[in-house]
């Protein structure tokens, strides 16, 4: 290394698909090094979902600080980039102090906005916006296709979120979503020296404690969450409201389901999550991260992995 070239500030990460153990692992992490914890999953920024998201525990939290958990009301959405100007705020704040950040959350929008920054989209056009939205998905999905080849392509047609802001972008300012998102800006990724990990513990050991923990989510706090936020009367297209397994506790709860077939629609929804998310770290973030898929369950194993991936950082 040149002498002229800078000493970056080493920030760690830690992501992976629901029940991987990012939690636990990025405790020990932070333990060991005084580091502060910096949550990077999109649903336990929200307060009213400290079961249902699976946030660190009180006992945890007095263990190592923990940043941006339980920060935001679930009345107002927390965007990508709300939440990574959040972080690096969170970051630079702890390196000020000569602590190490540790990112930690299996939201993979957030990271990827974070560290490589956000498209500079314009404002859409409130006209355009509702017009889309009103659309049922196979139709917005066939007006994205002509409008948009490439990116229809790149979406699934079953995808209404995804493909509705698509065919607004393009809509409203006459560019297509993927070529505004060439042009990234603000991410941290050049000022930081990052050291990542993936866990990626076989599917079938992740569906075992994912339907395990959802169970016992819904019994030790879970359906009461679930009757305080319906008891706010918030829109159901706030993130808050489409947090994974929260809705068929609210069907649960208008008495559209009974319990345990309410427990096993969650189940099925966090199931398909894992997946979404197991097959979104495997392929997405760059080739040479590592990726650790050996699950985490007694305490040798987070030794280890701590051991082969952040010998670095822990001096």
């Amino acid at each position: 290394m040149s002498m002229l070239e800078p000493i970056l500030p080493p920030v760690a990460l830690i992501a992976g698909p629901t029940a991987s153990g990012k939690s636990a692992l990025a405790l020990a992490l932070a333990e060991r090094t005084g580091g502060v914890v910096v949550n990077a999953d999109s649903v336990q920024v929200y307060r009213d979902l400290h079961v249902l998201s699976a946030r660190p525990s009180a006992e945890d939290e007095a263990r190592a600080e923990h940043r941006l958990y339980g920060y935001r009301d679930g009345a107002t959405a927390c965007s990508a980039a709300d939440w990574a100007a959040d972080a690096t705020a969170e970051i630079d704040r702890a390196r000020s102090a000569g602590r190490l950040p540790i990112l930690v959350g299996g939201t993979g929008l957030y990271l990827r906005t974070l560290l490589d920054g956000i498209a500079p989209v314009p404002d859409i056009d409130p006209g355009v916006r509702a017009a889309v939205r009103a659309m049922p998905v196979a139709q917005a999905h066939a007006k994205l296709r002509e409008a948009d080849p490439a990116g229809a392509a790149r979406l699934s047609p079953n995808d209404a979120a995804r493909v509705a802001r698509a065919l607004e972008v393009v809509r409203s300012t006459g560019r297509a979503l993927g070529d505004w998102q060439a042009e990234r800006a603000g991410g941290i990724a050049g000022r930081v020296a990052l050291h990542p990990l993936l866990l990626l513990p076989p599917r079938d050991r992740l569906r075992a404690r994912a339907d395990a923990r959802y169970a016992a989510m819904v019994c030790d706090g879970g359906l009461a969450e679930a009757k305080a936020l319906a008891a706010r009367g918030l829109p159901p297209e706030l993130p808050a409201m489409r947090a994974i397994g929260l809705p068929p506790l609210l069907r649960h709860l208008a008495g559209g389901v009974g319990l345990e077939e309410a427990v096993a629609q969650g189940q099925a929804a966090t199931r398909q999550y894992v997946k979404r998310q197991t097959t979104w770290f495997a392929h997405q973030p760059p080739a040479d991260w590592p990726r650790h898929p050996e699950p985490l369950e007694i305490a040798a194993d987070f030794e280890r992995a701590l051991g082969l991936h952040f010998a670095s950082v822990l001096g």
